[in-house]
């Protein structure tokens, strides 16, 4: 049987991955502690868990500290601007989460006997020149490029994870998130998904970097979420891909989107950014193997379901 929890902190909580993710450890009679500086995550993003019994909210920066009172036996690292416009506009911010923000993270877990768990990223491999990317693979970062902010500082993160587990033996785990979408993204987030739902929503040309063939490996978010909780009830250090290994292109993905929205928007192309990488896809195998764990919900429905979210918010002009 893995480990069981009764009180987790979530950093970042108020973000569109840690928002579901509260929402499900609090749907498992797990209280939740949720620490947001609202820089990337919204109020709104919290709606539906204030005034659930088991949560609370505190408002402040990771980076700066962690205000939390009471035994916590869980401590989830998520906060950090995690999509290019975001880290583009934060990039001492995001280094910031990165360093300051783990290092609290991991002492706040150290100081009550807790498990750690640091939402990595499959940024920390880079413009990838292995296909799929495995556990063992150190990448190909670009350091000093304009998405390193955001590729070093969860690189910078996983090591420390790591120090603090030989140097102190806190139990810690790494977990590698590719790309994930669903219900609660921003609109203007910047990431694809959202961005081309909310452009053939509204009949707005949908915008594809590149010539389109660059692929991605979308991960819908209840699965990214079941990935992590199981992460977090092994004994596993990781780290471990969380993600789905079905590759697609974007020119195939706003295809779908807009078959599924029934728009009639047109396909524009843009220059793609310095060190986009070309392709993007996990090795799941040790997710599988050790933590029971792989991807349930399909592109097709996954994407019909965030669709009917986006719909329901936003009209058509």
């Amino acid at each position: 049987m893995g480990k069981t929890f009764t009180h987790a902190v979530v950093t970042g909580g108020a973000g569109f991955l840690g928002s579901h993710l509260c929402a499900s450890l609090l749907d498992d009679g797990i209280s939740v502690t949720c620490v947001d500086n609202l820089c990337t995550g919204e109020v709104p993003a919290l709606a539906g868990l204030l005034g659930r019994p088991g949560f609370r909210w505190i408002e402040a920066d990771a980076s700066r500290g962690l205000p939390v009172t009471g035994q916590a036996d869980l401590v989830l690292h998520l906060a950090s601007p995690a999509s290019p416009p975001d880290y583009h506009r934060l990039p001492l911010e995001t280094l910031r989460a990165g360093a300051f923000g783990t290092e609290h993270a991991l002492e706040l877990a150290r100081a009550g006997n807790a498990r750690f768990v640091l939402a990595s990223t499959s940024e920390v491999y880079g413009d990838p020149l292995r296909h799929p990317q495995r556990e063992t693979y150190w990448g190909h970062v670009n350091p000093v490029g304009p998405r390193s902010v955001y590729d070093e500082a969860k690189r910078y993160a996983e090591a420390l994870t790591e120090a603090h587990r030989r140097v102190h033996g806190t139990d810690t785990a790494i977990a590698r998130i590719f790309n994930t979408y669903g219900p609660g993204m921003r609109a203007h987030d910047g990431r694809a998904v959202p961005t081309l739902i909310h452009q053939a929503l509204t009949g707005a040309p949908m915008t594809i970097t590149g010539d389109g063939t660059q692929t991605r490996s979308l991960c819908y978010v209840d699965d990214t979420v079941r990935g992590l909780r199981a992460l977090a009830e092994s004994g596993m250090a990781g780290p471990v891909n969380i993600g789905n290994p079905e590759e697609i292109s974007l020119r195939e993905l706003a295809g779908k989107i807009r078959s599924v929205t029934g728009s009639g928007s047109p396909m524009t192309y843009l220059p793609s950014p310095q060190d986009d990488p070309r392709r993007r896809c996990p090795d799941i195998t040790l997710a599988q193997r050790k933590l029971g764990w792989c991807p349930e919900v399909g592109l097709d429905d996954g994407l019909a379901r965030t669709v009917a979210w986006f719909s329901a918010r936003f009209s058509p002009v």
